[in-house]
């Protein structure tokens, strides 16, 4: 007969509750962005090792430099990750706290 109703409202007024404070395309924007495979590899390999360059993304990967420098340049671009030249070289970070969290959720874990 299906499960009792709560006695806190209508299920319009909870549904409507449930979406009050939560920056519904700020959460849409990040499953875009983990949605590509591709994003979502350099992440974890941002969040198991913070620091690591372009080319050490791309031998990770198995993909080429320029793709990894295009994925960064967007997750950079949309805060989730920070890049810092050192000499030669540029170091990269995972910078959400939220997408670490999440990444937390989904198996990821540090070294």
């Amino acid at each position: 007969m299906g499960e009792p109703q709560s006695t806190k409202g209508s299920p319009v007024q909870r549904g409507q509750l449930a979406l009050r404070g939560v920056d519904i395309r700020a959460w849409a924007r990040r499953f875009d962005l983990l949605s590509d495979p591709g994003r979502l590899e350099i992440l974890l390999c941002l969040h198991r090792c913070p620091g690591i360059t372009v080319g050490e993304l791309a031998a990770a990967t198995g993909r080429t430099e320029n793709s990894i420098s295009q994925a960064l340049r967007v997750l950079r671009h949309e805060n989730f990750i920070t890049s810092t030249r050192m000499g030669r070289a540029v170091a990269n970070h995972l910078d959400d706290p939220i997408i670490h969290e999440v990444l937390h959720n989904i198996g990821a874990t540090h070294d």
